[in-house]
């Protein structure tokens, strides 16, 4: 009986311990969450700034085996090409010069890595119009007809140049007549709905409107969309913005 009790005390050490090592587990880091970055772009020359205009630094999160975030986790952040610094220990971003594709934001806990990509882009200077003026020809039977062609701005370097493009950069587009009016929707080339677009390589970006005609308060109504597009630089809105661009819209007839 004293052999068999020794044996059983022997087993629950054992299985205590083993315990303990499974819970001990559960502390060590099994994933990384890598947030989106707070912009599209950096300015070559200046750090990455958010919409507002501040200083964003990029934010991951630890988990461990339980799902819990790990707040004491070290993150380390580098690239793994030209066009940016990064500090690996803050995440500072900062870019140093322009490049055609986006740079790899590496953040790294322990053996565990996650990437961004961020563009490196000219500072903002200027907005103008690009294609200003649109027109929808309505149906109120066929919907599909009701989307007008996107009206768009173009962001600038200085005022002018071939090589002055800002792309990767974010511009908003508000609807501000018919004010508060539920007839026009901006959308996207998808025709989703969206107030945002980012300009592409040429420093362009743009928004269309799909109209909701049986909403008109006159089925033979001849009116305009007017449409504002703002784009900022450190919290300022850049010279020749907002800019208005309209949509004209008429039955078809």
């Amino acid at each position: 009986m004293r052999k068999c009790a020794l044996i059983l005390a022997v087993v629950g050490v054992i299985a205590a311990g083993a315990c303990t090592d499974v819970t001990g587990a559960k502390n060590e880091i099994l994933s990384i969450q890598f947030d989106s970055l707070a912009f599209p772009s950096v300015v070559v020359g200046d750090s990455l700034r958010d919409t507002t205009g501040a200083i964003a630094l990029p934010r991951v999160t630890a988990f461990d085996f339980g799902g819990a975030v790990i707040p004491t986790a070290t993150v380390r952040y580098y690239t793994a090409d030209r066009g940016v610094t990064v500090d690996s220990i803050t995440g500072l971003i900062r870019g140093d010069s322009v490049r055609a594709t986006p740079v790899r934001i590496i953040a790294t806990v322990g053996e565990i890595q996650a990437e961004r990509l961020l563009s490196v882009t000219l500072r903002p200077d200027t907005m103008f119009a690009g294609n200003r003026v649109d027109s929808i020809r309505y149906s109120l039977l066929d919907t599909t007809l009701n989307l007008s062609s996107a009206v768009t701005v173009s962001l600038r370097h200085g005022v002018t140049g071939a090589d002055s493009a800002v792309n990767a950069y974010l511009v908003s587009f508000a609807v501000v007549s018919p004010s508060g009016s539920a007839v026009a929707d901006l959308v996207d080339e998808a025709g989703r709905k969206s107030n945002v677009d980012t300009t592409d390589t040429n420093g362009l970006a743009g928004r269309r409107i799909r109209l909701h005609a049986t909403l008109l308060s006159s089925p033979t109504l001849n009116d305009s969309i007017v449409i504002n597009a703002t784009a900022k630089y450190r919290g300022k809105v850049l010279k020749g913005g907002p800019v208005r661009l309209v949509v004209r819209i008429k039955p078809r007839g």
